[in-house]
């Protein structure tokens, strides 16, 4: 019986073996992408640490010498909008430390 070769793409897809990366950077949004999943990264570990510690926001707000309402927006995975002033605080008040290390592009 013979075998038969596997049917070609009627259309080649121009992407195929293309990094993510390297989309994002062709499409201009690769630094906005990253920036977005470090401060999305960063709410839930905060998020994380308050449940194991069992802090309430309201506590973890006085912590942070801060209103309830900034930590909602620090907590909010899609608000990009915090400081780094307010991660700090954010880190000291659950007993962390922030690092930021600058790495080759």
């Amino acid at each position: 019986m013979p075998t038969s070769k596997p049917a070609k793409a009627k259309h080649k897809n121009p992407h195929r073996g293309r990094s993510l990366d390297d989309f994002l950077r062709e499409e201009g949004i690769l630094e906005e992408v990253e920036a977005a999943a470090l401060k999305r990264a960063f709410a839930l570990a905060i998020a994380d640490e308050m449940q194991k510690q069992q802090l309430t926001k309201s506590t973890m707000a006085r912590q942070m010498a801060t209103s309830r309402a900034a930590l909602d927006r620090l907590l909010d995975p899609d608000n990009a909008s915090v400081t780094l002033a307010t991660l700090s605080r954010a880190a000291k008040a659950i007993g962390r430390k922030l690092r930021f290390e600058l790495l080759p592009a």
